[in-house]
């Protein structure tokens, strides 16, 4: 968990504190639980000023369901929040038919809603009528029958904000991870692993490093092949790519390190060894970073909590989701976890007020 102290949040009148928009999510999903548990929590308000962009009955309903003492406070603009604890403040953009609504359900009213949610979020940060925003999980299945063909919130947030180059970093404790391609065949994957795309996130991931509050980040670079080619046994992406990528970073003054064998720059990187590592494909990152963020029962086979946070980067705004999907499985019997909304909350805080004072 990111302190208060670590945010320079403690420091900040309430009337300072940056205002996030949270998504949210698929309302068939776990979002509207965990959202009101992460917003019932003091410390939420004490560090930044949170307004939920979705459905008041929604939310009025997940309140019901976990039986916490808080109001909803349904208004129209942002002007209107009270950001008061005690009181979860939501632009109600009324989206759901509560008369056919379903916890559990993949319906495309519920993809529909999951969008526009989204899209008022975005709308906001892009007005700068809030400093940064939180996303709940969505269904893709849902979100297509709606009619809104993305593949997530990652294509959502770049079509939106009209982002070219952006990248996708997951994080969790010590092991922060941006990616050189992610939702492509294996095969192209390998292709993709190019000198420019290298040093373009590579770039994305220390300037995310330093709005963390690490001043001087330490980047591992992985290698595409087992043991990073072995000087060209296994393969020559090590050779002909990776490498030139890493020495132009080096020599323009980035403390960078590689290619680290795929098998261990992870490990070393849960010791504190590396700020941050650059996988070259999806899984090469993601594995690692779920086993270790990942908590799951063993007698009962499923998932009790998850601490990692997704963040895009190389939007002009900022985007923070929860890094687990809508677990339509327990939705609705208020059993869900806030832990990773509740970091991601964190997480956007730390990068608000980073912004703000750099503006």
């Amino acid at each position: 968990m990111i302190s208060n102290q670590s945010l320079s949040a403690s420091s900040l009148a309430s009337s300072s504190l940056p205002i996030l928009a949270v998504t949210m999510g698929d309302p068939a999903g776990i979002g509207p639980e965990i959202i009101v548990r992460a917003l019932s929590r003091k410390e939420t308000y004490e560090k930044c000023r949170p307004i939920v962009t979705g459905d008041a009955a929604v939310m009025r309903e997940a309140v019901r369901l976990l039986g916490l003492d808080v109001n909803i406070n349904a208004v129209e603009r942002v002007s209107e929040a009270k950001f008061e604890w005690g009181t979860i403040d939501v632009l109600d953009l009324h989206c759901v038919d509560m008369s056919s609504f379903r916890f559990g359900e993949v319906q495309a009213q519920c993809g529909n809603a999951a969008f526009v949610c989204i899209r008022k979020a975005i709308d906001l940060a892009m007005a700068d009528e809030v400093d940064g925003t939180v996303t709940a999980p969505l269904n893709k299945e849902a979100l297509n029958l709606a009619g809104h063909h993305f593949d997530g919130h990652t294509e959502i947030y770049a079509t939106f904000t009209g982002t070219k180059k952006y990248a996708m970093m997951l994080a969790d404790e010590n092991i922060r991870v941006i990616h050189v391609s992610t939702h492509v065949p294996l095969r192209k994957a390998c292709d993709l692993v190019k000198k420019e795309r290298i040093i373009e996130v590579t770039e994305l991931i220390d300037d995310a490093c330093r709005q963390f509050g690490i001043e001087h980040p330490h980047i591992g670079v992985a290698g595409l092949n087992p043991h990073s080619s072995e000087n060209g046994m296994f393969g020559y992406e090590e050779a002909q790519e990776i490498t030139p990528a890493i020495e132009e970073l080096r020599a323009r003054g980035f403390n960078v390190d590689g290619p680290v064998p795929p098998d261990s720059i992870f490990a070393k990187a849960k010791c504190g060894q590396f700020d941050g590592c650059v996988a070259m494909y999806h899984d090469q990152g993601h594995i690692p970073l779920k086993v270790c963020a990942f908590n799951w029962n063993k007698e009962t086979g499923k998932m009790e909590s998850a601490s990692g946070v997704n963040i895009t980067l190389g939007l002009p705004i900022i985007r923070v989701s929860v890094d687990h999907g809508t677990a339509f499985d327990v939705a609705g019997k208020g059993i869900a976890s806030d832990t990773a909304m509740t970091l991601s909350i964190d997480y956007a805080t730390r990068m608000a007020i980073y912004r703000l004072q750099h503006k």
